[in-house]
């Protein structure tokens, strides 16, 4: 993003009023490589290649904040690679981590993973040293990082219905393996930001979250993300959860973020009145059925109707109600950015 749109997104997420609500999506490998017509291997593994894919979709779309911008990944893998997961490549589709254990009966002989040296995650914080020059010369700023809670990790380590039932049947072993992912999450975090050179901002992606009941998300999910979030203090935190579970969202303000991206299956109206005033919200029009598979027309009818149920000139960035699905086209996205256009005029 440029130095102008992450101003925007501090600002908007601090609360200030804007005269249009901001345009913002979470982009990520299932989509960009796809949308450019690329190797899904080369834009992970060739760096010129990644980089020149940024660039070109950034300079496509320059009234839309892509978030977290220029994010270095390899799909979901990234996180369960440090820990020894098997991971499947291939050129059409993102990468797919295999279970490293069954049950909670083998955690004894999971690895504390050190984000500097094990898996695809030192290459990621090389990718980020050298080409954050590039990133700059070409009018961008490296402003925030990205990374997979601690619940998601869990269940890429062991599948999630290995996870869900542990968390019930085994709940001693199930804190035993969140404080193992939770600290690789912060670990991740702060190696990341300490490889760029002014990063003001965390992303933390974590959908388990939202497959619980209330008071499970009390003990076996928000502790673990709120030590993530607090080991940042003064950073802008960003949370994407787009699970249709809405028993954590009174519970998010006590997270200390300041950004939330939702389902589009909860009418942003009651998420609003659910998450308080103070949160900013990232959503929601639907990013499957409507961004992805519908028309420029569905767009614009979805923009207004998100833009109808949040009237206040603050608090929100128009999104997609999770992140960008692959195959959505071009035409769509600009549709999105016209129809906000059309509503603050």
């Amino acid at each position: 993003m440029t130095p102008e749109q992450w101003d925007t997104v501090r600002r908007c997420a601090a609360g200030e009023p804007m005269n249009s609500p901001p345009v913002a999506l979470i982009i990520d490998s299932p989509w960009l490589p796809g949308y450019l017509g690329l190797s899904t291997l080369d834009y992970l593994f060739d760096s010129a290649v990644w980089l020149q894919a940024n660039v070109r979709v950034a300079a496509e779309f320059p009234e839309i904040i892509f978030l977290p911008g220029f994010w270095a990944e390899i799909g979901m893998t990234a996180e369960p690679s440090a820990f020894g997961c098997r991971v499947s490549l291939y050129p059409d589709r993102t990468p797919v981590a295999h279970h490293v254990i069954r049950d909670m009966d083998e955690l004894d002989r999971l690895p504390q993973p050190n984000p500097l040296t094990d898996g695809f995650l030192p290459v990621l914080l090389n990718q980020y040293r050298r080409l954050e020059p590039q990133i700059n010369d070409a009018g961008h700023v490296m402003k925030m990082v990205a990374a997979r809670g601690p619940l998601t990790t869990a269940t890429h380590l062991m599948g999630v219905t290995n996870f869900l039932l542990a968390l019930k049947l085994q709940p001693a072993a199930t804190h035993r393996l969140l404080q193992i992912t939770t600290r690789l999450t912060r670990e991740w975090l702060a190696a990341q930001a300490g490889a760029l050179a002014n990063v003001e901002g965390v992303l933390v992606l974590d959908d388990i979250a939202g497959m619980m009941s209330a008071k499970d998300y009390q003990e076996f999910a928000h502790p673990y993300l709120k030590e993530v979030f607090d080991a940042f203090p003064g950073a802008l935190k960003m949370f994407h959860n787009d699970t249709d579970n809405p028993v954590a969202y009174p519970l998010l303000p006590g997270l200390g973020i300041d950004v939330f991206n939702f389902t589009h299956l909860r009418p942003l109206a009651k998420v609003r009145e659910m998450v308080g005033p103070e949160l900013c919200l990232l959503g929601n029009v639907p990013p499957l059925e409507v961004l992805a598979q519908g028309t420029p027309g569905d767009v614009a009818a979805a923009t207004r109707a998100c833009l109808g149920q949040h009237p206040a000139k603050r608090g929100l960035m128009l999104s997609a109600g999770g992140g960008t699905s692959p195959g959505t086209p071009g035409d769509n996205l600009r549709a999105l950015v016209h129809a906000v256009r059309q509503g603050a005029g």
